[in-house]
């Protein structure tokens, strides 16, 4: 029996460790059940700060699990990198850039796609993330 479909989520971030944390708090917040594939798409191919386009093409692949694959991206050259990938049809079928802030909005969408929740549903999630308040 196969697995069912779920949305996979990529944190593309001009910093790998930025990336990988923000990646490990989100599956850490959304524990209590099985939580969806999220990948890390930071820095470049030799560990410097920089987007790699390389990086977010086979993250997004490996987190495909066939109900579309939800990017959130940090800044500047991220969301144009994950933009043009869009345009070249480079990502997986169903790939969306979410506009989210990163860090709430990937919370907000590993926890919603982790509660099966469709691509929409994830990406009005982490939408949603702009309106917290904090005071």
């Amino acid at each position: 029996m196969s697995a069912p479909a779920v949305v996979g989520i990529v944190l593309v971030s001009h910093s790998s460790m930025v990336a990988q944390s923000v990646a490990d708090l989100a599956r850490g917040l959304a524990a209590g059940g099985p939580v969806v594939p999220v990948a890390a798409a930071g820095g470049t191919a030799d560990g410097g700060l920089g987007t790699s386009a390389e990086r977010v093409v086979a993250a997004a692949h490996e987190v495909d699990r066939g109900a579309g694959v939800a990017l959130l991206a940090d800044l500047g050259s991220s969301v144009l990198t994950v933009k043009a990938l869009l345009v070249e049809d480079e990502l997986p079928p169903g790939a969306r850039l979410l506009d989210a802030p990163f860090l709430e909005g990937a919370v907000a969408a590993v926890v919603a796609a982790s509660a099966g929740a469709p691509l929409d549903a994830v990406a009005a999630a982490a939408e949603e993330a702009y309106t917290y308040r904090k005071a």
